[in-house]
C-alpha cells in the first residue's frame, strides 16, 4: 500500500491547532485544500481522526494514540533530507515560526529582524505566543522552529541552548518625592509595585529573587506585557522591578528614572529550545548561529 507523505504533517499541524483555519495557515495551504487532506488522512488511517465540536477540532482517541508515532516519523525524515541541504541565506525562501515570550520579543527580535533583512530576505518568521505549556507553542512536535524565553522541564525531543542572562533594575518616574537616586531596602518594601505577570514562567525568577533576600513587595496592579509599565510608573509614585535591558530602553524615556535595585537580586537566563528534528537541518542551524549573534550585540559579556 502506498502512502502519501504529505498528509502526515497535516495530522501534525491539526493535532497542535485544533482548527483547520489555523492548521492551513501554518501550512500555508487553502482551507478547502487542507480540508481535501484530511479526507484523504481518514481514508487512509480508517479513522475520524479529528471530531468538530463547539471550541474546535478534537482528537479522537485513535488520534491521539498515532500522533507520538508520526511526530517521530516525520522528526526521522526530516534529519535525513534536510541534514543533506546546503543553504544559502541570500537565496533562501522560507518561512520560521518563533514563540519567544515577552521579554524576548521585546529586545531581541527586532535585532533578529534587521538582520534577516540584511542578509536573508527570504526568509519570514511568524510569531506565536510563548506560554506555561511548551505543547502549546508547537514546539514539541517540531511545528514551531524555536521557542525563547525561560524554558522549564523541556521533554526528551528538545534540545536547549542558553542564549544570554540578564539582571534586573527598578524603574521610577523621574521627579519621584521619595526617593533621588537611590532606593533603599526600606523604601523598595514602602512603595507600591506595578508586577509584570508576562505568559510563562519568567516571573518565577523575580519572586524567588525577593524571596532569598526576605523582601516584600506590595503590588498595586499586575499588568501582562512590560509596554504597559512606563505609562503607569509615569503617572503615579509606583515602582516596577525589570530585567535590566528593558531597562535601557526605558531610560530613553525622560519621564523616568532607572536605579539599580536595593540589594543584588541576580540574573536570569534566557534559553532557545527546539525539535531534535531541526538539530541537523542547516537554515535552522543558521538561524540559531544569528540569534546568537544578536544576543552577544545586545548584551555583551552575559551571553552564550
Amino acid at each position: 500500500m502506498r502512502y502519501d507523505l504529505n498528509l502526515l504533517p497535516v495530522f501534525l499541524a491539526l493535532m497542535e491547532e485544533r482548527s483547520v483555519t489555523r492548521a492551513a495557515e501554518r501550512l500555508g495551504m487553502t482551507q478547502p485544500a487542507l480540508s481535501n487532506a484530511l479526507a484523504r488522512l481518514r481514508e487512509m488511517l480508517q479513522d475520524p481522526l479529528f471530531i468538530r465540536e463547539r471550541y474546535g477540532m478534537q482528537p479522537t482517541g485513535r488520534a491521539e494514540a498515532l500522533a507520538p508515532g508520526i511526530a517521530a516519523a516525520v522528526a526521522s525524515l526530516d534529519e535525513l533530507v534536510l541534514g543533506q541541504q546546503g543553504f544559502d541565506p541570500t537565496k533562501a525562501d522560507r518561512l520560521f515560526t518563533l514563540a519567544p515570550n515577552s521579554y524576548v520579543e521585546f529586545v531581541l527580535v527586532p535585532g533578529i529582524v534587521a538582520r534577516l533583512r540584511e542578509r536573508a530576505p527570504g526568509i519570514r518568521l511568524r510569531l506565536v505566543p510563548f506560554g506555561a505549556d511548551l505543547a502549546e507553542t508547537g514546539v514539541t512536535s517540531g511545528a514551531t522552529a524555536m521557542v525563547l524565553g525561560r524554558i522549564i522541564d523541556p521533554p526528551g525531543n528538545l534540545v536547549v541552548q542558553p542564549v544570554m542572562e540578564d539582571g534586573l533594575a527598578c524603574v521610577l518616574r523621574a521627579g519621584h518625592p521619595q526617593v533621588n537616586k537611590r532606593i533603599s531596602t526600606k523604601q523598595y518594601e514602602q512603595l507600591k509595585h506595578v508586577n509584570v505577570l508576562p505568559p510563562g514562567r519568567l516571573r518565577a525568577g523575580l519572586f524567588q529573587a525577593l524571596q532569598r533576600h526576605g523582601l516584600r513587595r506590595e503590588v498595586a496592579i499586575s499588568v501582562t506585557h512590560f509596554l504597559a509599565v512606563p505609562e503607569i510608573v509615569a503617572a503615579t509614585d509606583y515602582c516596577a522591578t525589570l530585567p535590566g535591558l528593558i531597562c535601557r530602553h526605558l531610560a530613553r524615556d525622560a519621564r523616568l528614572k532607572i536605579l539599580a535595585a536595593p540589594v543584588d537580586l541576580g540574573t536570569f537566563p534566557v534559553e532557545m529550545a527546539w525539535h531534535v528534528r531541526y538539530r541537523h537541518d542547516p537554515a535552522h542551524q543558521w538561524l540559531r548561529d544569528l540569534v546568537i549573534e544578536v544576543a552577544r550585540e545586545t548584551l555583551p559579556g552575559k551571553t552564550a
